[in-house]
């Protein structure tokens, strides 16, 4: 074994050993033995392995709840109630606060105008509680217009936003 200091941009270094050998040993070499399944049963597609996943039936959602079908009809209808001064409906443009759907089809819709001196102010809960009320499956539709939190144009959608060129 030698050992040279090997100096890098004229600063010493600290000294380096260098130990010359004639071979290396190999290291050992990992082996697959004694294996119960051959390859073609390791990575063949497994008959069974959907079987329990599709068998599943879906959750059944509540037809009040989101992502039933009274609460997605209620949606629908007031995504065509378009306001009369902004080209976008009144779902997108943030003006329906909630959506309650009790088991015996009693829907309440809470939402707001975007100001209190609107001119639809009379008109439009009456529009609301009419389409609301024509969507089978409702017994009995309530609009509840309310003003606080008072409407800004933060709660409206991103749709809302494009269509009117606010994105």
């Amino acid at each position: 074994m030698s050992s040279k200091p090997i100096p890098i941009d004229g600063i010493p270094a600290e000294p380096i050993s260098v130990q010359e050998v004639e071979s290396v040993a190999l290291p050992p070499r990992a082996r697959v033995e004694d294996v119960g399944e051959s390859a073609a049963d390791t990575f063949g597609r497994k008959r069974d392995y959907l079987t329990g996943f599709l068998a599943q039936q879906p959750a059944v959602t509540a037809t009040g709840e989101p992502g039933g079908e009274v609460y997605e009809a209620v949606v629908a209808a007031l995504k065509e109630i378009y306001d009369p001064e902004i080209p976008v409906n009144i779902y997108e443009l943030g003006l329906i606060y909630g959506v309650d759907v009790t088991e015996g089809g009693q829907v309440a819709v809470t939402m707001t105008l975007t100001t209190p001196n609107c001119p639809v102010a009379e008109s439009m809960p009456a529009e609301v509680e009419l389409r609301v009320g024509a969507v089978p499956g409702v017994s009995v539709a309530d609009v509840n217009l309310v003003w606080d939190p008072p409407w800004d144009p933060q709660k409206m959608s991103d749709e809302a936003r494009l269509e009117l060129g606010m994105l």
